[in-house]
């Protein structure tokens, strides 16, 4: 009997090990397709012959997006802009979702399930009445105006995660912290913002990285390469008669590096902080 169980175990654990490395080989393998047609000369890349493994190494692909391009500055808007989506969201959105966690106010649930709706539209339909309304301000085609329209669809998000982790710290404290003379917006600052601190780098990091890949918004609300963002250049550097692979692959290792670094930073305290959110919310 204790044999049999040890061997059901060892093959339920050799079945689950063979799940985890194909599906880690589903989502990794594009990545590292990716980085090797990076590599490679135009010429070996569309052969007859499927190669694997570069046979002749090159970073030329890599000189040539960033030197004779306008990558770099592509790049660099979508820093600002994700900078700028993330600010925002923090900014306005902490205050709400605290707002939703801690009053009980007439129409709060008509809100939040506003906001659900909100995101169960596709963005496609915001993209004519956001498009009009920010031409009759001025902000098209520019930065700013990417950014406010990216937060009208992230915003929601971040103030449902967020509502999560302020759920879960504890009232007594924040009670307690106002009877020793704190002021309510004193007691978030100081007393729940800290617990929440996970789970507000988590909704941050979603938000970011969300605001980083965006394309469709980014398509139509932009015109001049002062504003336009790197998924767009990269889609711009497709031509009728051109399709450059290899400098499109080193563009997209170039744009996932932000990415990374941003995961290998705040690796820890996200996994806390979703970890937190599933047992808590």
């Amino acid at each position: 009997m204790i044999e049999s169980k040890r061997r059901r175990r060892v093959i339920a654990n050799i079945a689950t090990y063979f799940v985890l490395a194909t599906l880690s080989m589903f989502c990794i393998g594009p990545m590292i397709w990716m980085f090797l047609t990076s590599l490679k000369y135009e010429a070996d890349i569309v052969t007859q012959t499927m190669q694997y493994i570069p046979r002749r190494v090159t970073f030329d692909n890599y000189v040539a997006i960033w030197t004779q391009s306008g990558f770099p500055r592509l790049i660099a808007n979508s820093l600002v802009v994700t900078f700028l989506t993330v600010t925002i969201c923090v900014a306005t959105g902490t205050l709400a979702a605290y707002a939703f966690s801690r009053f009980a106010f007439r129409g709060r649930t008509q809100l939040m399930l506003g906001y659900l709706v909100v995101r169960m539209f596709p963005a496609v339909m915001m993209i004519i009445p956001l498009y009009v309304v920010m031409r009759g301000v001025g902000l098209v085609d520019s930065r700013f105006g990417l950014a406010l329209a990216y937060t009208s669809f992230l915003l929601p998000l971040f103030v449902w995660m967020l509502k999560g982790f302020f759920d879960s710290a504890p009232k007594e404290l924040e009670s307690a912290a106002r009877i020793d003379g704190s002021t309510r917006l004193g007691a978030m600052v100081r007393i729940v913002m800290p617990l929440a601190r996970n789970g507000l780098v988590a909704s941050s990091v979603f938000i970011a990285i969300a605001a980083w890949n965006e394309f469709l918004f980014a398509l139509m609300l932009t015109t001049g390469q002062g504003s336009r963002t790197w998924p767009v250049g990269l889609q711009l550097m497709v031509g009728e008669f051109q399709l450059p692979w290899g400098v499109l692959a080193a563009g997209g290792i170039l744009s996932i590096l932000p990415v990374i670094v941003l995961f290998a930073i705040v690796q820890r305290t996200m996994v806390q902080g979703l970890t937190a959110g599933a047992i808590k919310g």
